[in-house]
C-alpha cells in the first residue's frame, strides 16, 4: 500500500514498478492498475564534503571522518586538516555519495554501537520528508538513550519477575497517577505520529516515556512495581519497530513473552482512557492579558468556581490590595470581568483605573 523512496529513485524504482504492474495487468496476471496507493518521498541524509586538488586540477574527495574542521571566527567551517597536517578544501554540505566519499558505513556503526543505535538515530534525525545533516554526536546521543532504557529495565527485572498485583489506579498515589497519565498521553501522540509517518516524534515520545518512568517513585510498593511493568510494556512495544533487537531482548528477559507471546506478535498498545482522567487541571492565569502564574482547580469545576478561584488567587488579590480602588466589589461591579478559555486559561480583566 505504501511506497517510500528517495527522489533519486522516482524513475528507476517507482516508474518501473508501475510499468511492470500494468504489463502484468494487461497479461491478466493481476487485476490492479497501480502497485501502490500512497507515495512518500523521504529526505536525503547530508554530510560535509572535503576535497583536495591534484596537479592537473582534478578533485580528490576526502572522507569527513579523516578531517578535522578548520573554522573562522564566526565558527563557520572554511577548510579541513588531515592527521598529517595537510590542509584540504571545504565543499560545503551535500548529499551522501560514493563519489564524494562522504557516506557513513553502516557496518562501522553497527560494530561500534549496534544496529539499533543506527536505526534510532536515522529515525530521530528529523522529519522523514526533510533532509538531515549527519551528526556523530547525535549517534552517540541515541546510544545513550538506549543504554538508559536498558539500565532502567535491568534495575527492575527482579521486581517484575514476581507475579503481577492488581492495582486500583484511581486510589493510587497522586504522583503515580500523574505519571501514568503522562505515559498514556505520550502513547496516544506516538500512535497518531506512526500513522502519519512522523517517526522522529515517535522516538521523542519514547524518550519522554522513559523520562517519566525514571522520575516516578521506585520504592518497593506494589503500585510502583506495576507502574514500571505497565510502562515498560507500553514503551517496548512502541519502540519495537524502531529498535527491534533491544526491545525483543528486554521483552524476553522481563517476562512479557510468557504472557503476551513474542514481541512482534504482541498486540499493539492501546490508550487506557481512564488513565487520562484528571482530578485537577492547571490553567494559565492572566490579569489584563499579562501572565501572572497558574491556577490549579478541580477538573469538574464550573465557570463560577473558576471565576471565584481566579479572583481569590494571590496575584489578583495583591493587585487589588495595592490599587487605590482595590475592593472585590469594585472588580465585580465597575467593569471587571473574568474570561475563561476552557482547559487553557483564565484572564481577569480588571476595571479601568486598577493597574495590572
Amino acid at each position: 500500500d505504501q511506497y517510500i523512496g528517495g527522489i533519486e529513485h522516482a524513475i528507476l524504482h517507482l516508474l518501473y514498478a508501475r510499468f511492470w504492474t500494468k504489463v502484468m495487468r494487461d497479461m491478466g496476471l493481476v487485476h490492479i492498475d497501480e502497485p501502490f496507493t500512497r507515495l512518500f518521498t523521504q529526505g536525503m541524509l547530508l554530510n560535509h564534503i572535503y576535497f583536495r586538488r591534484d596537479e592537473k586540477g582534478g578533485i580528490d574527495y576526502v572522507p569527513p571522518v579523516e578531517v578535522t574542521p578548520v573554522t573562522d571566527v564566526q565558527g563557520h567551517i572554511v577548510a579541513g586538516r588531515l592527521a598529517d597536517g595537510t590542509t584540504v578544501e571545504y565543499g560545503g554540505i551535500g548529499k551522501m555519495g560514493k563519489s564524494e566519499r562522504n557516506g557513513v558505513e553502516p557496518h562501522d556503526l553497527v560494530d561500534r554501537f549496534g544496529a539499533d543505535t543506527a536505526r534510532l538515530y536515522v529515525m530521530f534525525a528529523g522529519k522523514p520528508e526533510d533532509a538531515a545533516l549527519w551528526s556523530d554526536t547525535g549517534v552517540e546521543g541515541a546510544n545513550r538513550f538506549l543504554k538508559r532504557l536498558w539500565t532502567y529495565a535491568q534495575g527492575r527485572a527482579d521486581a517484575l519477575a514476581r507475579l503481577p498485583t492488581p492495582i486500583d489506579w484511581p486510589r493510587a498515589s497522586q504522583e503515580l497517577r500523574i505519571a501514568r497519565r503522562e505515559l498514556y498521553l505520550q502513547l496516544r501522540q506516538a500512535d497518531f505520529d506512526y500513522q502519519r509517518l512522523q517517526y522522529n516524534t515517535v522516538v521523542s515520545a519514547g524518550m519522554k516515556m522513559l523520562n517519566t518512568l525514571e522520575a516516578a517513585p521506585a520504592d518497593a510498593t506494589s503500585a510502583s512495581t506495576e507502574f514500571a511493568r505497565e510502562g515498560l510494556s507500553l514503551l517496548l512495544r512502541l519502540l519495537n519497530p524502531v529498535v527491534p533487537h533491544l526491545t525483543h531482548a528486554l521483552w524476553e528477559e522481563l517476562g512479557y513473552a510468557a504472557k503476551l507471546g513474542d514481541l512482534v506478535d504482541a498486540p499493539w498498545p492501546k490508550v487506557d482512557a481512564t488513565a487520562l482522567v484528571q482530578d485537577e487541571i492547571e490553567l494559565v492565569l492572566q490579569v489584563n492579558g499579562k501572565l501572572r502564574g497558574k491556577l490549579t482547580i478541580a477538573a469538574n469545576a464550573d465557570n463560577s468556581a473558576i471565576e471565584a478561584a481566579a479572583m481569590a488567587s494571590a496575584p489578583v488579590q495583591k493587585i487589588l490590595r495595592e490599587s487605590p480602588m482595590a475592593t472585590h466589589e469594585a472588580n465585580a461591579h465597575t467593569g471587571g470581568r473574568v474570561i475563561i478559555v476552557p482547559g487553557r486559561l483564565v484572564n481577569v480583566v480588571l476595571p479601568k483605573g486598577v493597574p495590572a
